[in-house]
């Protein structure tokens, strides 16, 4: 089910993104929306106190080498971060012999509502799935959060179930949990 990756080689392009490896001196840009309240708190982590907090998290990306930056190219910003995490442990046993990862994302709260992460997701998708040969792919999002909702919608992501997610700042959120599958073959 959670099969191993690396992207710290990976570039994708999409007609306004770039999608590329953390860098360290991106640190301002992800600090720049990473403080800002209600960004981090849709993705399930509390916004950033001070640069120190991103730098750390910032490191992590780095070494883990399976979240992407999202730079918008008009202006060489990072604006975002989008990455493959782990599958949950609410899948069940139907999915132990495919290859999949959970695809999880945040955007700058100034770039909401342009359509960008639904390019980005998408390019991830077609990446995941004709690259990586990825059986499925989830993605999850609270139920409050109505942009990351349309997002699956958009991208064809179909309901699995419900289920109860802790956040990293220890709150148990009801979560929609979807599925996507590759049917390219």
């Amino acid at each position: 089910m959670n099969v191993k990756i690396d992207l710290s080689q990976t570039y994708l392009k999409t007609k306004r993104l770039i999608l590329r490896p953390w860098q360290e001196d991106d640190v301002e840009d992800f600090y720049e929306y990473a403080r800002v309240e209600g960004v981090g708190e849709m993705a399930g982590w509390s916004h950033h106190q001070n640069i120190e907090e991103s730098q750390m998290i910032l490191k992590t990306f780095i070494e883990e080498r399976k979240t992407l930056a999202i730079v918008y190219q008009e202006n060489n910003k990072v604006i975002g971060s989008i990455g493959l995490e782990y599958c949950r442990d609410d899948l069940d046993s139907s999915f132990d012999n495919l290859k999949g990862r959970e695809i999880g994302y945040v955007l700058n709260k100034d770039y909401w509502g342009k359509g960008i992460m639904s390019e980005a997701v998408a390019c991830v998708i077609d990446y995941c799935f004709k690259e990586l040969q990825f059986d499925f792919l989830c993605c999850g999002y609270f139920l409050e959060n109505s942009r990351s909702k349309r997002v699956n919608e958009k991208m064809g992501f179909t309901f699995y179930k419900n289920v109860i997610h802790r956040t990293r700042y220890g709150v148990d959120k009801k979560t929609v949990l979807n599925v996507l599958y590759n049917n390219s073959e």
